[in-house]
């Protein structure tokens, strides 16, 4: 099997190695001194379930040097999906399964603009990993199954069960979803409410679920985002946020979401996949987000500074 990790970064580098352990063929695609150190040294993962390192077969930010794969993992982020997009079609051959790890719900149209539809997967990734330093990974855990995948129809797919069994043989627990877009949405729900009231409040998630103020927050976006979600026609299931309250309650009290930790360090982050796509989603189906609405309109002087669209007075 031949596969394209588009964006190598701490979650796509990790499963890009553990495939190719396996003896995958794996193009590790990233930029800057991250690639320079992956084509010089190597990848050296750090994880529980074993320590590595490994020569990719390719390490490149060039697409025209990779080819045609059997599957493409898009792991950017979502504001840096423009960027890529214009490369993918040279990974892309008549059975490549291109499989968006994007958080958010939007990044699959986008894709199939480039790609076609037919040739995108929708994906969810549960995997908690970080990046130490350029070419070394650092996996800490994360929920089981580590990655959820599925047809956008809902088809049954051989591709897609033939992809899960190539990851759980490479020690990635991965499943096909009955209905991806329900597991996208399950996912929006709880990454939204914990990056928008972890940012505007900068609190861990240990603080964010004791004190009962933040917890109720925590489930009022929740349930801002279950009622758009039922205007887009997206059957939730009925525990849809005590379910996501549950995984909240998981995770490390000092945990926080990635998108927090960027706007409290000043960096782009992915706001307008998450709370701004909320807001936007909401008022194209007239369902009223005013506390997501807040939230959003609360971080969106960081986004833009971090972004160079707006400067703060000495």
């Amino acid at each position: 099997m031949r596969i394209a990790i588009v964006g190598a970064g701490a979650v796509g580098a990790y499963v890009g190695g553990r495939l190719a352990q396996a003896g995958a063929q794996v193009a590790l695609m990233a930029r800057g001194d991250h690639l320079q150190a992956l084509a010089r040294h190597g990848l050296r993962v750090e994880s529980p379930h074993g320590d590595f390192v490994l020569q990719p077969w390719r390490a490149t930010d060039d697409p025209a040097q990779v080819g045609s794969v059997d599957v493409v993992f898009v792991g950017v982020k979502t504001w840096q999906l423009p960027a890529v997009l214009p490369g993918l079609p040279a990974l892309v051959g008549p059975d490549t399964c291109v499989v968006s790890l994007q958080n958010g719900v939007e990044a699959p149209t986008q894709l199939a603009h480039a790609v076609g539809a037919s040739a995108v997967v929708g994906g969810c990734c549960w995997l908690m990993s970080v990046r130490v330093a350029p070419g070394h990974i650092r996996h800490l855990g994360g929920l089981e199954p580590a990655l959820v995948v599925g047809e956008l129809d809902t088809r049954p797919s051989a591709r897609l069960e033939r992809l899960c069994q190539a990851l759980c043989h490479a020690g990635v627990s991965a499943a096909v979803a009955p209905d991806i877009q329900v597991t996208m949405w399950e996912k929006f729900v709880q990454v939204t409410a914990f990056s928008g009231v972890g940012a505007v409040t900068r609190a861990p998630v240990g603080i964010l679920r004791s004190l009962p103020e933040t917890r109720a927050l925590l489930e009022q976006v929740m349930a801002e985002i279950c009622a758009v979600a039922r205007a887009q026609h997206i059957v939730l299931p009925a525990e849809v946020i005590p379910q996501a309250m549950a995984q909240l309650d998981r995770f490390p009290p000092a945990g926080t979401n990635s998108t927090q930790r960027d706007l409290m360090a000043g960096r782009p982050s992915e706001l307008e996949a998450l709370a701004g796509a909320v807001v936007r989603l909401g008022h194209a189906v007239g369902v009223p987000t005013p506390l997501t609405t807040f939230i959003y309109h609360s971080l969106l002087p960081l986004e833009h500074h971090a972004r160079g669209q707006l400067v703060f007075p000495e």
